[in-house]
């Protein structure tokens, strides 16, 4: 059963935090419902298009999705979120067995997203 606790959050906190820094985008870490690790991205030089909007990217397919510098800060983003996370998923069995989920969001619905060059 997906269970993020604050301990677990707290542990992974420094790589994210490095990730955003390499990139220089500004966000911030939360837990939700004790199943999900959540980046809530606030600001920064990429992502120009979501300027004055917001975003719920799909961890599952950012490869496909994003491109260049964007797809670079994004995959290492998930890596950082995924250490130490497993999935031993069965879906042809409707079987789900996930360390934690991830959800990554570049703005809120009451805070939007900031592009700043």
């Amino acid at each position: 059963m997906a269970y993020m606790s604050q301990e677990k959050k707290k542990a992974l906190a420094p790589k994210i935090k490095a990730v955003l820094k390499e990139y220089g985008m500004k966000g911030t870490i939360g837990v939700d419902n004790h199943s999900s690790l959540v980046v809530n991205i606030q600001s920064g030089p990429l992502f120009e298009d979501v300027d004055g909007d917001s975003l719920q990217v799909n961890v599952y397919w950012v490869k496909d999705h994003y491109e260049g510098k964007e797809r670079s800060f994004l995959m290492k983003l998930v890596a950082a979120m995924n250490e130490g996370n497993y999935n031993n998923s069965d879906i042809m069995t409707d079987y789900f067995d996930v360390g934690w989920y991830n959800d990554i969001n570049i703005g809120k619905w009451n805070k939007k997203y900031r592009f700043a060059a």
